[in-house]
């Protein structure tokens, strides 16, 4: 693989980057000039893609643009720089990118600080790269396709500088982009902002054109991708993967001599870090997210804030967290009004706030998390403990869970214990995640197999298939039936913890959790279905049933099978390569029986 931009070594030498940045300084050039070190056939393509920034797959297959936020002093925050200059962004999401992109003045980041946001598309946008994104989606896992929503990954730099009129150097670096690749993003902004804070826009189209370079994040694949001299090395996950297992790509073959870093995760955060001053409530929490309760987490910078609520949609992996969360959540955000009305409950969200000002606003809402700095690995900050909603008074209420829940499992000692054990033996903070994550999902396993075995009964028996027929439909829902299946298959088979799992079952029908997984798995069996119905029709002698029938229905049965074609090309239906070539075979086959002039007409349709 030839990397581009690779700096040269040896002390004060100056290599092709340097070169091509100045370069491209003086003359004011696009990006393409700083793709140092590629062939001949390279600087074509790139001529043909950098300068007229017309076509940007490769770039758009990963993000849909950078941004750099400024403070202007008149305005505001402003967004100073988009690109590839082409990229669209409407106004009320420039607005939302500014406002999201800065800490709130009172949280005094100094230095550098790194955070997420996450807000939603706005209505009627065309989406720019359906072949792409949508082909490789089908292979992600659920928790991972949020295809409404923008995340915003954030280098935001505050340093005094005396030359300016605020005494102030205030900047973020801002990475927009569909996936929700967290730890992945953060990495790339580690190895690019602050080159970028020190040579400006010249470097950013370099890092661009680099991406633009990258191949696509398909599922499964482990990825060679370099950006600006360094080579990461991260594997993309997929809905086959064993759940619980992270697949490292580990540094064994010679060949990867080059890589400079090695991500074991694309999108995980570090959960004990997050949740060590809460662990004592690990399990309530755990019930609070499954259950799509409103929650609010206050804390005192956006890194605390975004860290904590993301660890939170996490914690009930592999189920998709299906409700709306914001990893930090401003008072200027376009929805602030929709999320704080006290005329209606509130709704089933998580936001992640720093203001003090949400302390007043928010003291309706059920549940309140308070955090203090969240403390570095190997440190454990004093446990916080669960306090009833009265008294979250005043702005500076003392960290703490603030709510009346009464959660209906029994809490498990034995992972306390075990967590506890790993502070005072400073166990690394990776391998208390591990821990946990791995606690989590056992919990979530035990408590949705049931639920997966029941709704799998909902399936029609493959007998029930008949090629001359539309496929069957599956069985309803019907929760009373479904609560009958727990005493013999429910999660007391799996799970050492007591309670009331029926309770918590009931609730978790309720909830737009279960609304949205079950859609999702009715979606999969219903396509199964139609997978089904396609295999069966390929079965049959098609070409003995039209000598039966007359032209009319032989035509209409052709049309049939090419609609058939077209859905599980568009569906992306379970339907095996060789499935499909044998029903274009049958459709073939029939169309060359018939008369010359209707051959004619139903070749002219495609699709064969």
């Amino acid at each position: 693989m030839a990397l581009r931009g690779l700096a040269a070594s040896g002390p004060g030498s100056r290599g092709p980057l340097d070169e091509a940045v100045a370069a491209a300084e003086e003359r004011g050039a696009p990006a393409v000039v700083v793709a140092a070190g590629g062939t001949p056939e390279d600087d074509e393509e790139d001529e043909g893609r950098g300068r007229g920034l017309l076509r940007w797959d490769g770039f758009s297959a990963w993000l849909h643009c950078v941004c750099v936020v400024g403070f202007d002093l008149e305005l505001g925050q402003a967004v100073e720089v988009i690109y590839p200059q082409h990229s669209k962004l409407t106004d009320k999401e420039k607005t939302n990118i500014c406002y999201l992109s800065f800490p709130d003045s009172n949280s005094g980041c100094l230095g550098d600080t790194q955070f997420c946001f996450r807000f939603r598309q706005s209505s009627g946008r065309r989406v720019s790269l359906h072949c792409l994104l949508d082909h490789y989606d089908k292979d992600l896992p659920v928790y991972l396709k949020d295809p409404a929503y923008f995340y915003g990954y954030v280098y935001f730099r505050q340093v005094r500088d005396k030359s300016l009129k605020r005494g102030y150097f205030q900047k973020s670096l801002v990475l927009i982009s569909k996936l929700p690749y967290i730890h992945f993003f953060h990495t790339v902004l580690k190895q690019i902002a602050p080159e970028y804070f020190e040579k400006s826009e010249p470097y950013l189209e370099a890092a661009c054109n680099d991406v633009d370079r990258w191949p696509a994040p398909v599922p499964g694949k482990t990825l060679h991708l370099p950006i600006m001299g360094v080579v990461m090395k991260v594997r993309i996950p997929t809905c086959h993967d064993k759940p619980g297992t992270t697949q490292i790509a580990q540094l064994t073959q010679q060949a990867d001599t080059h890589i400079s870093v090695i991500l074991p995760t694309v999108h995980e955060v570090d959960l004990f870090r997050c949740f060590c001053p809460v662990f004592l409530h690990s399990q309530m929490l755990w019930e609070l997210v499954l259950l799509g309760e409103p929650l609010v987490v206050m804390a005192p910078s956006p890194s605390e804030s975004s860290e904590t609520v993301l660890a939170l949609t996490n914690c009930i992996s592999p189920l998709k967290y299906f409700s709306d969360f914001r990893p930090y959540f401003t008072i200027h955000d376009s929805e602030f009004k929709e999320y704080t009305t006290r005329t209606q409950a509130p709704p089933s969200v998580i936001l992640g706030v720093t203001n003090p000002f949400f302390a007043k606003t928010l003291q309706h809402w059920p549940h309140i998390i308070r955090i203090g700095d969240l403390k570095p690995a190997g440190e454990i900050p004093k446990q916080v403990k669960v306090k009833k909603l009265k008294n979250l008074k005043t702005l500076d209420s003392k960290p703490g869970v603030y709510t009346s829940y009464k959660p209906y499992l029994s809490r498990d000692e034995e992972i306390i214990k075990q967590l506890q054990k790993g502070v005072q033996q400073k166990r690394p903070s990776e391998a208390q995640s591990v821990i946990l994550r791995r606690y989590f999902l056992e919990l979530t396993q035990s408590f949705i197999i049931p639920l997966e075995r029941y709704v799998a009964s909902l399936m029609p028996l493959q007998k029930s298939i008949s090629p001359w027929k539309s496929p069957p439909q599956l069985r309803q829902f019907l929760p009373e039936e479904f609560m009958k299946t727990l005493e013999k298959t429910g999660p007391q088979l799996t799970s050492r913890i007591k309670g009331d799992w029926i309770g918590l079952y009931r609730h978790f029908l309720k909830s737009p959790n279960f609304d949205g997984w079950f859609k999702t798995r009715r979606k999969e069996m219903t396509q199964k279905l139609e997978a089904l119905h396609l295999e069966a029709l390929c079965e049959e002698d098609l070409l003995l049933w039209t000598q039966k029938h007359t032209e009319v229905e032989t035509v209409d049965l052709v049309l049939k099978l090419k609609n058939k074609l077209l859905q599980a090309d568009r569906e992306h239906l379970p339907v095996k390569p060789d499935t499909m070539e044998k029903l274009r075979t049958h459709i073939d086959a029939i169309i060359l029986a018939l008369p010359e002039d209707l051959q004619g007409i139903l070749l002219k349709t495609g699709m064969t």
